[in-house]
């Protein structure tokens, strides 16, 4: 079964105040952690990066494209660039450069064993509520039955084109194969898989980066 996988780095990084995923972590920027880990397990690789850095080599993809103006959008310009035969794709943010090539191997063997969405979860540890809309009062959840959901993602592709058909918008691939009928398998993710958002993220990157016990600290 050939595998694919889509790297989505188009995001402006509005919140950290700069593109995050082109910041140096561990002597490497973001972005080539996230592709390096990717390629250890994919037939091939395709890059999703704003349309001003379309044109900037990645020798670490197989193929470059331009993202949209929505994630959502971003995903399926990348998702046109895999080949119509592969039979897993992978959908990965750029800004977990932590994820490991461990979990990619996970995630890709849930899909070949006959999952048609598959998701890494760890789970929360802060109690969370929800908010009061006006009809009703906010609630505290049962922290017990919620998990905090990472990425890579990995699909069937043929359940994945067929979740994008109509161009639907959603904050991950997952929900959209979800919405289109489909079971999503959870696997275990890891604490070091946190997406980096502002620069505070980095540094706790950084310190995950410097344990000698965490296998991803490796170069």
């Amino acid at each position: 079964m050939t595998v694919w996988v889509i790297v989505v780095a188009a995001g402006s990084g509005a919140r950290f105040g700069a593109p995050k995923q082109y910041e140096r972590l561990g002597g490497a920027r973001v972005l080539d952690r996230a592709l390096a880990d990717a390629r250890a397990h994919a037939d091939g690789v395709v890059l999703v990066v704003s349309p001003d850095r379309a044109t900037d080599p990645e020798p670490a993809a197989d193929a470059v494209v331009a993202g949209g103006a929505t994630r959502s959008e971003s995903v399926r310009a990348g998702l046109a660039a895999v080949p119509a035969d592969a039979d897993v794709v992978l959908v990965h943010d750029a800004a977990r450069p932590l994820a490991g090539a461990d979990l990619f191997a996970r995630v890709i063997d849930a899909v070949r064993a006959g999952a048609a969405a598959v998701v890494p979860t760890v789970p929360v540890a802060d109690t969370i509520r929800t908010r009061p809309d006006g009809a009703t009062p906010g609630r505290t959840l049962d922290r017990a039955t919620l998990v905090a959901v990472q990425t890579p993602q990995g699909f069937d592709a043929a359940a994945l084109r067929s979740a994008h058909a109509g161009e639907p918008e959603g904050t991950d691939d997952a929900s959209l194969v979800e919405a289109a009928g489909a079971t999503v398998v959870l696997v275990e993710g890891h604490a070091a898989n946190r997406k980096i958002t502002d620069p505070d993220d980095l540094a706790v990157a950084e310190a995950f980066l410097a344990r000698s016990d965490h296998p991803r600290g490796a170069g």
